[in-house]
């Protein structure tokens, strides 16, 4: 009994680890998506720089294919240890187990080798001026277009302030995304009337800051060593239920009072000085002892144990 109630416990405990692991899967995977656009933006802003080594330094781990591939790998992994548990089925808790320590020898293999702290400086923020003369140029619209979203999801002007763009760019005023108010020459017009349209702070210290780390990536950092804690705690449960399971199948008590025979017939009786009828009558003897039984109107029971007593007495075959 103690045994199957600590099967059932670890059963439980293997549950909410599944569910969990499924849970922060899904978790890093949205995160991890979210994070991927901006990334985009930040490297194309600050391609051929020193900001963008120190980007993929920082994120590289993040956003690694590896990184994700095994996120996708433990959605369908923790369903399979989820059936193994509730099944109870050896094999598929050996092909849990082993796909786990696999998977976490990867997670960790994978961390140590892109594991690296961002050298970056203030001073290094300069270098983004570099691409912004190409704004506006035919050839160069996705660029338009990274600057024009950074600068409206970020709330920020320029590289340390929207006068950049007048000294970088033939541009007599910033662009429309600068606005705090977008509308068509909303630029042109806060420009000439009310600077305070404009976003004040540039976009310099936002990518600075982005680099250094942001708090979507402290919760992926967060969320990866969760999951190598989980992975390592569902591993040490899967051990103990599959030496629960083996042992209770190959180490089970024998019936104290015997089994079903191979035609389904009832087990032996054991008489009062522990030997066993059964031992001396065969099914049939013993359903004609009962009839005779039946058929004996003999007023006491001393008449009926004689009878009984005389069909049961071992053949002598001598």
């Amino acid at each position: 009994m103690a045994r199957q109630d600590a099967v059932r416990c670890l059963r439980c405990l293997l549950y909410a680890l599944n569910l969990l692991l499924w849970l922060m899967s899904v978790c890093v995977l949205g995160i991890a998506a979210w994070i991927r656009d901006t990334l985009s933006s930040v490297l194309t802003l600050t391609a051929h720089t020193r900001l963008e080594e120190a980007a993929v330094r920082s994120y590289s781990a993040a956003v690694h294919p590896v990184f994700i591939s095994v996120c996708c790998l433990l959605l369908i992994l923790s369903m399979l240890g989820y059936c193994g548990a509730l099944r109870c089925r050896l094999l598929l808790l050996c092909w849990y187990f082993c796909s786990l320590l696999v998977i976490f020898c990867v997670e960790l293999a994978s961390a140590v080798w892109t594991y690296d702290e961002p050298s970056v400086q203030r001073a290094d923020m300069i270098s983004l001026k570099s691409r912004m003369p190409d704004y506006s140029l035919q050839r160069y619209q996705w660029l338009t277009h990274t600057w024009d979203s950074f600068q409206t999801q970020f709330q920020c002007c320029g590289v340390i302030y929207f006068t950049d763009w007048l000294e970088m760019t033939e541009m007599e005023f910033p662009p429309d995304s600068c606005c705090t108010n977008q509308f068509p020459g909303c630029a042109g017009h806060a420009h000439q009337h009310d600077l305070s349209d404009l976003h004040q702070e540039g976009c310099g210290p936002k990518v600075y800051r982005f680099i250094q780390g942001t708090k979507p990536l402290q919760v992926l950092r967060f969320l990866g060593v969760s999951i190598g804690v989980a992975q390592i705690l569902a591993m040490a449960l899967t051990l103990t239920l599959l030496w629960a399971l083996y042992y209770g199948r190959h180490h089970q008590q024998p019936d104290a009072y015997g089994t079903a025979g191979p035609s389904g017939e009832s087990g032996s009786v054991v008489a009062t000085n522990g030997t066993s009828v059964g031992d001396w009558v065969g099914p049939g003897d013993q359903r004609a002892a009962e009839a005779g039984m039946e058929d004996l109107e003999a007023p006491g029971a001393a008449w009926k144990g004689l009878y009984l007593l005389h069909r049961t007495e071992p053949l002598n075959l001598e």
